[in-house]
C-alpha cells in the first residue's frame, strides 16, 4: 500500500492557531493517563523523529514545518524509509527489535502492522479520550486497536477503487462494470478494439498482491483468518472463486501477463499511459492520472470494485501513527499525532497529498468533492471495506498469501490446490 502518492504540491500549510493550542492542552496529560509505565522513555517533551515510507511528492515535509514553526522546543525530524511497504516494514522492525530507544519516536505504520507491533510490545497503548475518534470514519478506528486497546491513531485511510476509461465506455454505450462477469466481458471484448489491456491490479508477489487476493476472496464472501489470527478460515468455495477469477484472467489474457510484475506505481503508469481499460488501485492513482500532462486526463472515472453479483469488498488501507515504547518524549509524540490528525491538517493531507483523510466531515465538503470527485465513491468503499487478516504474525501471513496466490496466478497451482495449501501454511504460521 502506498502512503504518499499524489498529484502535485500545494502552498505550505499555515499554523493552525488556537485549535492546536486546545489540542496541546488536551494532550498534556498523555503520559500520566495512558502511556505504558516505562521509565526508559525519557522526559515528556522535546525533539522527535518521525519515520515513514518514502514521501514521493514532498507533502509531509511542509506539514511538519508548520509544526516546527509553532513548537520550536519539539521539532520533528522526518526520516524517510523506502517507498515499498515491505522494505519499510523491514527497516522499522529491525530498529524496534534493537531495544533501547532506537532511531524513531513516532511511526507512520501500515494499518495492518498495528497488531504485530502491539503484540511485540514495540508501541505504546494510547488513551482513547485524548483523540477525537468519534470524528473519524468508523472502520478506520478498528485498524488502530489490538486486544481491545488503542495502540495507534488513524492518520490516512484508503480503499481500492476500479478506475476505468469513461471515454471508451461512453463510445461503446456501456456503464462501468458492477460485477465480475461484466468486467470480464468488457475486458475481453472492448479493450482489444482500442488496443488496450483489459484489467490489471497489483500482482507482483509483495504486499499489494496480498491486498488484491484478499479483496477477491472477500468480494466472493470468504475470509482468510478469524479471531485475530488464531483461526484459519480460508478453505472455502468463496476463496476458490475469488482466486480463480484472477487466475482465469491471467490464463485467458484479459489480465495482461505484465500485471504479474505490477506494484502500485507500475500499474498506475500503465493506466496513465493509456494502456489499460480498467485498473484496480488506490485513489491516488485517480488524482495522478487526472493531472495535466497525463495521457488520460479528463477521460477516467472511478467506481467501487466489482464482485460476483454486485459491488465487491475493498481491503481497508491507509496508515496509523504510533508511539515507540521507548520514545524519548512521549508527550510530544502524542501532541504531534494530535496535530497530524486535526481537521485543518487532515484537509491538507487530502489537498496536498491526495491521500484519503480519516476525518468523516471532509468527505461531504462541497469544495473538496468538486476538486476530488471520487470522494463520495471512496467514502462508500471505506465504510464497506474489510481489514486485512489481523494477526500478531501478519508479516508471515502476508508472505504466505503472496507466494501461494502468485503460484495460482502463474499456473503452478490450480485455485483449489492453492486454497488448500493456503489453509495448511497459514495454520503452520498461526501454530495450529
Amino acid at each position: 500500500m502506498r502512503w504518499t502518492s499524489t498529484a502535485g504540491r500545494g502552498p505550505r500549510i499555515r499554523a493552525v492557531g488556537r485549535a492546536l493550542l486546545v489540542l496541546a492542552v488536551l494532550m498534556t496529560g498523555y503520559v500520566a493517563s495512558g502511556a505504558r509505565a516505562d521509565e526508559s522513555a525519557g522526559s515528556g517533551r522535546g525533539p522527535l523523529t518521525l519515520a515513514t515510507a518514502g514521501d514521493l511528492t514532498g507533502y509531509l515535509g511542509p506539514l511538519l514545518q508548520g509544526w516546527n514553526r509553532t513548537h520550536p522546543g519539539e521539532k520533528v525530524t522526518l526520516v524517510e524509509l523506502p517507498d515499498s511497504a515491505d522494505e519499510t516494514h523491514a527497516q522499522m522492525t529491525t530498529d524496534l527489535r534493537g531495544g533501547d530507544r532506537g532511531r524513531f519516536d513516532v511511526l507512520n505504520i501500515d494499518v495492518n502492522w498495528t497488531s504485530e507491533f502491539a503484540a511485540a510490545g514495540w508501541i505504546r497503548p494510547l488513551p482513547r479520550d485524548r483523540f477525537p475518534l468519534d470524528s473519524f470514519l468508523p472502520p478506520v478506528v478498528d485498524t488502530a486497536t489490538y486486544d481491545g486497546r488503542l495502540y495507534a491513531v488513524p492518520y490516512v485511510t484508503n480503499a481500492g477503487l476500479l478506475l476505468y476509461r469513461k471515454d471508451i465506455l461512453a463510445k461503446e454505450g456501456v456503464p462501468p462494470p458492477r460485477t465480475w462477469a461484466e468486467l470480464e466481458h468488457d475486458a475481453k471484448t472492448i479493450a482489444p478494439k482500442y488496443g488496450l489491456g483489459g484489467y490489471a491490479g497489483q500482482f507482483l508477489p509483495y504486499e499489494g498482491l496480498t491486498v488484491n487476493a484478499a479483496e477477491a476472496v472477500y468480494s466472493a464472501g470468504g475470509t482468510i483468518l478469524g479471531d485475530e489470527g488464531t483461526r484459519v478460515t480460508v478453505d472455502s468455495a468463496a476463496a476458490r472463486e475469488g482466486i480463480g477469477f484472477l487466475a482465469r484472467g491471467i490464463r485467458e489474457g484479459w489480465i495482461p501477463k505484465a500485471a504479474l510484475t505490477y506494484k502500485e506505481e507500475e500499474s498506475k503508469q500503465a493506466f496513465q499511459d493509456g494502456r489499460l481499460l480498467f485498473l484496480r488501485n488506490w485513489p491516488y492513482a485517480y488524482a495522478v492520472a487526472s493531472a495535466k500532462g497525463s495521457e488520460v486526463a479528463g477521460k477516467i472515472g472511478a467506481v467501487p470494485l466489482p464482485g460476483p453479483d454486485g459491488p465487491g469488498t475493498s481491503v481497508l488501507g491507509g496508515s496509523d501513527l504510533a508511539v515507540n515504547s521507548h520514545a524519548r518524549h512521549p508527550d510530544s509524540a502524542a501532541r504531534l499525532i494530535a496535530y497530524l490528525t486535526s481537521a485543518p491538517v487532515q484537509r491538507q493531507v487530502l489537498t496536498r497529498g491526495a491521500l484519503p483523510p480519516v476525518r468523516a466531515a471532509l468527505y461531504e465538503d462541497p469544495a473538496l468533492v468538486r476538486r476530488f470527485p471520487y470522494l463520495p465513491t471512496l467514502r462508500t468503499a471505506v465504510l464497506t471495506a474489510a481489514p486485512r487478516p489481523k494477526s500478531a504474525r501478519y508479516d508471515q501471513v502476508s508472505l504466505v498469501v503472496q507466494a501461494v496466490v502468485h503460484d495460482a496466478l502463474t499456473g503452478h497451482d490450480t485455485p483449489a490446490a492453492a486454497v488448500r495449501r493456503l489453509a495448511r501454511e497459514l495454520a503452520a504460521v498461526s501454530g495450529r
